[in-house]
């Protein structure tokens, strides 16, 4: 394991366990959509702790995740308490950078599936 993995799995394991940083300092880039039907592919990018967004309104707080799609770096907005968010962590902490997701549902009912691919 390389010094870079090691210092991103002690970052991931914090995140694990407690994802309560917020902060409002962070790329503006454009947002990927993943959408019903399709599965989209991207790397996300583990070298730094995710920055975060709290809704000031409903306190929901999300991780803004950096990825790149389709050789264009984007910003993927997941709320921390979104399954999907733990098994990103999860999986980067295991050495995984790229993902193929797909999407069920709408709104509150909205599902997101990570795509093992043989």
């Amino acid at each position: 394991m390389t010094d870079t993995q090691t210092s991103t799995n002690n970052w991931l394991d914090e995140e694990i366990k407690n994802n309560s940083t917020t902060g409002e300092d962070f790329e503006k880039l454009e947002s990927l959509k993943l959408e019903v039907g399709k599965i989209i592919k991207f790397t996300v990018d583990f070298s730094n702790p995710f920055k975060k967004w709290t809704d000031p309104q409903t306190k929901t707080i999300k991780a803004i995740i950096p990825v790149t799609h389709k050789t264009i770096r984007k910003n993927l907005w997941l709320n921390v308490k979104n399954p999907l968010y733990n098994q990103l962590c999860t999986a980067g902490k295991n050495g995984q950078v790229d993902f193929a997701v797909s999407t069920a549902g709408t709104q509150k009912d909205t599902r997101y599936t990570i795509v093992v691919e043989d």
